[in-house]
């Protein structure tokens, strides 16, 4: 199985993924520290940086699937085009494909995530509060079903929903 997760920077998808990555034993492959690595390589950041670590993370996440194995991807997934790379990837791998979005209800709570949150990824910069609220204006409408979890709620309870929800879909 693919599972692609969704959110806002701060929203509180990584931990999602790296909690239910844990309980499914499943790799997850995380865009942000692929684009810093790119960083740290010498690829300028006035480069598409952004692009090449999304097409890093379906070749790996594409290399786990090879291996029967499921895998989850953390990333924005804001845009259709995202969004389509993984569909299409699912499609050549004969995978189910499942897509939880990770929401903050709180926006004094998300912003405060977001601007406390240090992940320790060499090179990496934060976006800002501005740099989030500009994309979530960019957010795509959905088209397909998905998982939305708050992660206002507990951590246990949304992994809970979650497996529900997976098992239903594979």
């Amino acid at each position: 199985m693919l599972i692609a997760m969704a959110g806002l920077p701060g929203a509180g998808k990584s931990s999602l993924a790296e909690e239910l990555g844990r309980t499914l034993a499943a790799p997850v492959v995380s865009v942000d520290p692929i684009e810093a690595a790119l960083w740290r390589a010498g690829v300028a950041r006035s480069q598409p940086t952004g692009l090449a670590a999304y097409v890093v993370a379906e070749t790996v996440a594409d290399g786990v699937l090879a291996l029967g194995q499921t895998v989850i991807v953390d990333a924005v997934n804001a845009v259709e085009e995202a969004r389509e790379q993984w569909r299409s990837l699912s499609s050549r791998r004969a995978v189910p494909l499942v897509f939880v979005e990770v929401v903050c209800s709180d926006p004094e709570t998300h912003r405060r995530r977001l601007e406390g949150r240090s992940r320790n990824i060499e090179g990496f910069f934060e976006p800002t509060w501005e740099a989030v609220q500009r994309r979530r204006e960019e957010f795509a409408a959905w088209s397909e079903n998905r998982l939305t979890l708050d992660s206002m709620g507990e951590m246990s309870q949304n992994i809970a929903t979650a497996l529900e929800f997976l098992a239903t879909e594979s």
